[in-house]
């Protein structure tokens, strides 16, 4: 009898230390969410990486206060904000800073492509987003995309092209990709893909440059560059470069004039 008293007696404290346990751990996690919240409030939020956009309005788009809570806000909340209303803005990265600094990292896409539909103009990213609708006529400073068709186009979506076109859709996004990441953007006076045998590029507006659908554009990009920075190719030469032999061989047509 006196052996289950003991027993019981060893359960009772068994189970209040538990609870003292539990209390304390409660505790602590309160003392530290108390300070959380009075310490790391936001006193200054720093943006870098920005060139079309002012600090000032990604600041804005951002939706954060001076004063919010410093580990409450969402960071996908604010990347969704200042996609959605800043275009241009292709990635983001958003970091804290302690005691008090919100850190926001952009990258701006650089120039974009023009794509005339049924008398409008859509500037597409190299990440494949529009960023812009404009009259044809102001287009004269853009690259132009043409022999495909957008399907329900809007300023802030990622681009899809009509049935038909789904297989240069794919080919189209990788090449504007390979293009920021070679930084030739600013060469390239168009894309053609109306025909579907290879895709036509017209260069520094003296080449048509044409590939293969689904190539590594990364490597082909790399070849051009090459076969441009030979000592065969003159100044003022003009024709057309074909990058669809293996990689070895280039040929260059040149116009005769």
């Amino acid at each position: 009898m006196a052996r289950r008293k003991h027993s019981k007696r060893r359960r009772g404290r068994g189970g209040f230390g538990f609870l003292y346990k539990l209390l304390s751990v409660l505790l602590i996690c309160a003392a530290i969410l108390v300070a959380m919240t009075l310490f790391f409030r936001v006193d200054e939020i720093v943006v870098t990486g920005q060139k079309r956009y002012t600090a000032e309005e990604i600041r804005a788009a951002s939706g954060v206060e001076l004063g919010s809570n410093l580990y409450v806000l969402n960071k996908y909340d604010i990347v969704r904000a200042i996609l959605g209303q800043l275009p241009y803005i292709e990635d983001i990265r958003i970091n804290r800073k302690l005691p008090d600094t919100l850190l926001i990292e952009v990258h701006e896409s650089g120039r974009p492509f023009a794509l005339v539909q049924e008398g409008s103009a859509w500037l597409v990213s190299s990440g494949g987003k529009i960023v812009e609708q404009l009259p044809e006529k102001e287009t004269g400073q853009y690259g132009r995309i043409s022999g495909c068709e957008l399907l329900a186009p809007s300023v802030g979506t990622n681009i899809a092209l009509a049935t038909e076109y789904a297989a240069q859709e794919t080919s189209l996004l990788a090449l504007l990709e390979a293009l920021d990441a070679a930084g030739l953007t600013e060469n390239v006076d168009g894309i053609r893909m109306d025909d579907l045998s290879c895709i036509n590029m017209d260069y520094i507006g003296r080449f048509t440059v044409r590939m293969d659908y689904g190539a590594d554009y990364d490597f082909e990009l790399k070849k051009l560059t090459k076969t441009l920075e030979s000592d065969k190719i003159q100044s003022n030469m003009t024709g057309t470069i074909d990058l669809r032999l293996d990689s070895e061989r280039i040929y260059l047509i040149q116009n005769v004039r």
